[in-house]
């Protein structure tokens, strides 16, 4: 019977489990050290802010893989010998396979900062990391201040998880506003001034130099580089985005670049071997997709994939039309389609925000065919069909401000902004006319 063996118990190598599963008898192994069992990864931060235990998170009851026939492996792999189809585990045991899913997602980026390494610098990713916290930051007690680096969605979901705890915290920022290398102005500006009214200490333009450690090895502060500051805290949260975790495929003869290289079937250099998730790079991304992208539903969309053509019906990887959620604090944001920081050339941004400024939307839309390229939206939820069926039927951005409340994802409930919306960007219009 033929081995499947899929590193990696996120959502993509589970995906693709479940799915050969139900296209086929094959033999199937999930292997993974981080857990025992699947479980959210996006909903680590609510067992953190009590919301939920951790066997919540955990969207299958731990009988279903045994009903399943889907064997774990509780272990660390070390090494993939392609050429013998074998994998080697930390503890010198091995795993024969006849096809190879590489699912083995990401990890928080370093930059050899002094003192990355000391006890009480962590990131945000995985099911250690979530125990660590709980361990570095217990309560203000223990924890009187927390430092996080890096102003992304990640460090944004530490700041909110800390709060809850009464954990004063420092944001240490890069860009001039906060996520300005993906927001922009305006959006940017709305989500740092919300930042702030939740007593967040957010600093804007710096970086950091240098962690500090006190006798025992463990964090006692950080060093502002700009400005020489010091400020004593007791946790560094590292939140500068992630990388593919692949180290341990350096010497392997599978090609890497920032992630693992694969083809629109995600098949990398080997043709029994494939590489889903975070872990990743797309060789022939499509439209403006970018080769990596560390998106749950991309990953969940790929261990389908992969499913298929491992069963015999070959297939692409499509993703479709960009689109992403998230959540600053009390905000909801959504992007459906393309909106870059700064418009490109022949491109324009319109931008509505309300008056009590933790509502907005900005759209992007080409100035002369007039052609509606993306939105992001944020205190208002709006339909994804929506949008993408607009974004495929290549619609205009006069259009879609005609027919925003076909949109709206809840008329009933939510209070609409449409006639308000409207009415500004036509005033713009003629404005710019």
């Amino acid at each position: 019977m033929e081995h499947i063996v899929i590193i990696g118990n996120g959502i993509a190598g589970v995906t693709a489990a479940r799915h050969i599963r139900k296209l086929s008898d094959k033999k199937i192994t999930i292997i993974s050290a981080e857990s025992d069992y699947f479980f959210s990864r996006t909903a680590l931060m609510y067992v953190y802010m009590g919301h939920m235990k951790f066997e919540h998170i955990q969207p299958y009851e731990n009988w279903f893989w045994k009903k399943n026939r889907i064997e774990l492996k509780n272990a660390w792999v070390s090494k993939i010998s392609p050429e013998i189809n074998l994998v080697t585990f930390s503890s010198g045991e091995t795993m024969s396979y006849d096809k190879l899913i590489i699912a083995t997602g990401s990890k928080p980026n370093k930059f050899g900062w002094p003192g990355q390494d000391l006890k009480g610098v962590q990131g945000l990713y995985s099911k250690q990391d979530l125990e660590m916290l709980e361990e570095n930051a217990p309560n203000n007690e223990v924890c009187k201040r927390a430092v996080i680096v890096g102003g992304g969605l990640i460090g944004v979901e530490m700041a909110e998880m800390l709060t809850t705890r009464k954990i004063p915290v420092t944001f240490l920022v890069r860009e001039k506003n906060f996520w300005g290398n993906v927001l922009p102005e305006n959006d940017a500006k709305l989500i740092g001034k919300h930042i702030l009214e939740h007593h967040i200490d957010l600093r804007l333009g710096v970086n950091l130099k240098e962690i500090l450690s006190d006798e025992n090895g463990r964090v006692k502060g950080i060093i502002v580089a700009e400005t020489e500051e010091e400020i004593a805290c007791t946790v560094v949260g590292l939140t500068a985005g992630v990388s593919p975790n692949i180290d341990f495929l350096k010497d392997s003869g599978i090609a890497i670049g920032r992630g693992v290289l694969v083809n629109r079937n995600l098949e990398t250099n080997f043709k029994n071997m494939y590489a889903i998730g975070d872990c990743a790079e797309q060789q022939e991304p499509t439209g403006e997709r970018r080769p990596i992208e560390a998106v749950w539903y991309t990953s969940r969309m790929m261990g389908e994939v992969v499913a298929q053509t491992i069963c015999g019906n070959s297939m692409h990887y499509n993703p479709g039309h960009w689109f992403n959620s998230a959540k600053f604090f009390d905000i909801e944001y959504q992007t459906y389609g393309w909106v870059f920081a700064k418009p490109r050339n022949g491109e324009a941004h319109f931008h509505w925000q309300h008056a009590d400024a933790k509502k907005g939307i900005t759209i992007n839309y080409q100035e002369e065919s007039r052609k509606f390229i993306g939105i992001n939206t944020f205190g208002i939820r709006l339909k994804h069909e929506v949008f993408d069926r607009w974004l495929t039927e290549g619609k205009t951005v006069d259009y879609v401000i005609e027919h925003f409340q076909e949109a709206n994802f809840d008329p009933e409930f939510f209070k609409t902004y449409e006639n308000e919306i409207a009415q500004q960007f036509h005033q713009k219009q003629n404005i710019t006319i």
